[in-house]
């Protein structure tokens, strides 16, 4: 029981450690940005219409991205970060040459939120501006 109670307490001092260098999304839950049953269906054909899709494995989408350069691609890819530093809410991606691959989903409730659907907007928006 002691061991347990030690363990406990050095994680939350990891925790507040984190939280003061600046991870305060540590902990927070998405309940506020949960999507509704009519949210998230109307969502998903939305997103689907733009090519995204549902991932089977789990509650997220993926969409890929090409662009005719590197340049383009790493461009598109800086002001999507940039606006996934506004929000607090960062991609799962990957990038090879002209390509970007992306998965959207709330790593904190391990579900699509409306945040997921926010970026996917904005990301829709980014590559078509390229």
């Amino acid at each position: 029981v002691a061991g347990t109670i030690g363990a406990r307490h050095h994680a939350w001092l990891i925790v507040v450690f984190l939280v003061e260098m600046g991870f305060h999304h540590l902990g927070q839950s998405s309940g506020t940005h949960r999507l509704t049953a009519e949210e998230r269906n109307q969502a998903i054909l939305d997103l689907k219409a733009a090519g995204w899709s549902e991932l089977s494995e789990r509650d997220a989408i993926y969409k890929e991205f090409s662009f005719h350069s590197f340049n383009q691609a790493f461009g598109f890819m800086s002001r999507v970060a940039l606006q996934a530093e506004k929000m607090n809410h960062h991609p799962e991606w990957f990038n090879v040459y002209n390509k970007v691959q992306i998965t959207l989903t709330s790593h904190d409730c391990g579900e699509l939120t409306k945040k997921d659907v926010k970026l996917a907007k904005f990301i829709e928006k980014a590559a078509a501006s390229v």
